[in-house]
């Protein structure tokens, strides 16, 4: 099978946008690292606050942790795109909620319910590593931190969570590559990131090999500066000593 390669698509004006097809694509480009920078704060924030709750003593505490855990990990990711988008807006306060879907940009719309979605599901994924991280330490640091006269609080910040983050970074990094692949399907409820501009420039050029190639290499690309930026936070942070370090 012979492929008929036209890869001048992408210096010709697109059918509106006033800008080209590349325009398109570089567009897309800059949502989908916008979008998975934003998802990723919230991810990594609310995920280490869950991960915390599930290892203090209290029982009840812990149980909240847990009941977040289950209900975003086991629910389709698919699902929760367009449960935020069609049905938490009509949960909110009246004039809120008329405010969201009346009010403001569209565009905005699918940002945000994008981001709080993706951000909420990831952090249910970082919310077992946290967790995990803390209860792989030896007993004793958490002793000891109590023993010096360290509140729990501070035993966590001080102790626990730099330990904790430094064994979950490789994990922390794969995450935060399916974070990127994941982005692609907030196209399905409308924001114009990278898949939704390769359609496109399919459906308005008919050249489908070309636009998809484009994004593969687009979300290889992302993928790969997030793995080495990654690397170099792992050596930054590294231990001599402690597992892994030199």
């Amino acid at each position: 099978m012979s492929i008929d390669w036209n890869w001048g698509i992408f210096l010709q004006d697109a059918p509106f946008g006033n800008t080209t097809y590349l325009g398109w694509l570089i567009s897309g480009f800059e949502v989908t690292v916008t979008l998975s920078i934003c998802a990723w704060i919230i991810a990594f924030l609310v995920g280490s606050f869950f991960g915390i709750l599930r290892t203090v003593p209290n029982k009840s505490v812990a149980m909240i942790g847990t009941i977040y855990v289950e209900l975003f990990r086991n629910v389709p990711l698919i699902v929760q795109f367009f449960a935020w988008y069609l049905v938490v807006p009509e949960l909110l306060p009246e004039s809120l909620g008329d405010w969201f879907k009346g009010e403001l940009n569209p565009n905005i719309q699918f940002f945000v319910s994008s981001t709080l979605c993706l951000g909420l599901f990831t952090a249910a994924r970082m919310t077992e590593q946290v967790r995990a991280a803390i209860q792989s330490l030896p007993r004793g640091q958490k002793s000891a931190g109590l023993a010096i006269g360290l509140t729990l609080p501070q035993t966590y910040r001080y102790v626990l969570l730099p330990n904790a983050y430094r064994v979950i970074l490789p994990p922390m990094t794969s995450e935060m590559l399916n974070l990127v692949k994941n982005s692609a399907i907030a196209s399905t409820i409308g924001l114009v990131d990278m898949a939704a501009q390769a359609n496109k420039l399919l459906d308005y050029s008919s050249h489908a090999w070309e636009s998809f190639t484009a994004i593969t290499l687009g979300y290889v690309g992302i993928n790969l500066v997030i793995m080495l930026l990654m690397h170099l936070v792992e050596r930054k942070v590294r231990l001599p000593g402690s597992t892994g370090g030199r």
